[in-house]
């Protein structure tokens, strides 16, 4: 049984996602708008151009989140149909990558703000992934068996 299936627990995960991307934003927010700039001044040349490129990556990938997110919620209120919400306009976008050497070399706190936001990503890929494959049409052969599995 999917997600789809349960739509009180699809409602609840996405409330939940929903609060945890927006405080990581704002903790995000935060950190590289203000107390980060510390840290980032006391870092080499390249490391704080690494610094300024990780921090929009991270925006980034929160953005993608939030975005995707707002469209289930949208789905759940009736304002959108759930086959909408499969149009790749409306699926998570595309995050960019982080290579762990450069991770390494960022500030703890930086590091934290980076990989939990790519661990979020990857939770909501999942779920992404999930629906769309939800929705592909199951085949008649597998509808069929199905069919004789509850016969017997």
């Amino acid at each position: 049984m999917t997600m789809s299936q349960h739509p009180a627990v699809h409602k609840r995960l996405v409330d939940s996602l929903y609060t945890e991307a927006m405080l990581l934003a704002d903790e995000a927010r935060g950190y590289f708008d203000m107390l980060g700039r510390n840290e980032r001044d006391c870092l080499d040349a390249m490391t704080r151009v690494a610094f300024s490129c990780e921090s929009l990556k991270v925006t980034t990938r929160l953005m993608h989140v939030i975005a995707w997110l707002l469209t289930q919620r949208a789905v759940e209120c009736g304002e959108i149909a759930r086959r909408e919400a499969l149009d790749p306009s409306r699926r998570l976008g595309d995050a960019p990558e982080t290579d762990e050497a450069v991770i390494a070399r960022m500030p703890e706190k930086a590091r934290e703000l980076i990989h939990a936001s790519i661990e979020l990503y990857r939770r909501v890929l999942r779920l992404d992934r999930s629906q769309a494959n939800d929705s592909a049409p199951e085949s008649p052969a597998r509808t069929m068996m199905a069919r004789l599995s509850r016969s017997f």
